[in-house]
């Protein structure tokens, strides 16, 4: 059996078995919001970041929490697997919100393709979909996807976006690198990933290009808004009358997509809600070697 599908068999099984002791974390309360959206997790690569993610999921409540897309990197693991606890631990902290009344909600991605093939299934309390539509608070229909699809590259050259991959896991290793010498010499994080799509003319143009294709559609589709992930760049802003929503990534920017009680919609940073000792253990986290 393909580690796709048995990794996806590892997560009903878990999710079968009897929950572990909750964690005592009572020193922080949880901030509570209507719905959440994260996506581009990674889990499975050295590149995401684990530990903040798990502050996150221990610090927030909601009633709706959506998955949307590249929560597991299905390629990474083909070509190496790589699995530490702390990525297991984020795969058993979703199965405890969706046991305890959050409804979890999984909308695959290019990464996570794999499970496209389970659409309208559940594992362990969380529906598997492949797209979305939720009403707001204040009665906006957003259509949820992850994005892939607006992707020309994904779409006509799925070999050429593979390479990219591997470039984009390269410049994160370098990025390690770094940061590794910046520590040493008492500088704060600095994200090279995030600053070249920033700065390259072409990256900048892709970003503009595929935010206006995702409003077109969602304008088609009659919704008042959409909100999507795959270009790592958490963004919420107005598009000729459609609200563009990009809930960002937890490998560079450690952002989440939140509505709160109202219907009114925020981009969380979270490197900026968590104390300065998670801060530092994240940043420890990245200067260690990447194990197999």
């Amino acid at each position: 059996m393909q580690r796709d599908d048995a990794f996806l068999r590892a997560w009903r099984d878990t999710a079968d078995a009897s929950p572990g002791a909750e964690e005592d974390d009572s020193t922080r309360p949880p901030q509570r919001y209507r719905t959440l959206w994260i996506s581009d997790l990674h889990l499975g690569t050295p590149g995401c970041q684990a530990k903040a993610l798990l502050d996150f999921l221990k610090h927030t409540e909601c009633q709706t929490l959506f998955l949307v897309g590249d929560i597991i990197d299905g390629w990474q693991l083909r070509r190496h697997w790589y699995w530490p606890q702390a990525h297991n631990d984020v795969i058993q902290k979703l199965l405890r919100k969706a046991r305890k009344g959050t409804r979890v909600i999984f909308i695959p991605g290019n990464h996570d393709e794999f499970a496209r093939k389970y659409l309208h299934h559940n594992f362990g309390g969380i529906d598997v979909a492949e797209e979305w539509i939720h009403e707001t608070a204040d009665g906006r229909k957003l259509w949820i996807m992850h994005g892939d699809l607006f992707d020309g590259v994904i779409q006509c050259a799925k070999w050429l976006a593979y390479v990219g991959d591997s470039l984009y896991e390269f410049t994160l290793k370098l990025n390690r690198h770094l940061n590794s010498l910046r520590a040493r010499l008492g500088l704060p994080y600095w994200s090279l990933s995030k600053y070249l799509k920033l700065k390259v003319k072409r990256a900048v143009s892709y970003v503009g290009d595929f935010e206006g294709a995702v409003a077109r559609e969602a304008r088609k589709r009659g919704m008042q808004g959409v909100v999507c992930g795959h270009i790592h760049h958490a963004e919420l802003r107005d598009i000729d009358g459609i609200l563009y929503a990009n809930d960002g990534d937890w490998v560079e920017s450690l952002t989440a997509l939140a509505e709160h009680a109202d219907g009114r919609l925020e981009i969380l940073h979270w490197a900026e809600h968590m104390p300065v000792t998670t801060r530092a253990g994240r940043a420890a986290s990245r200067h260690e070697p990447a194990h197999a």
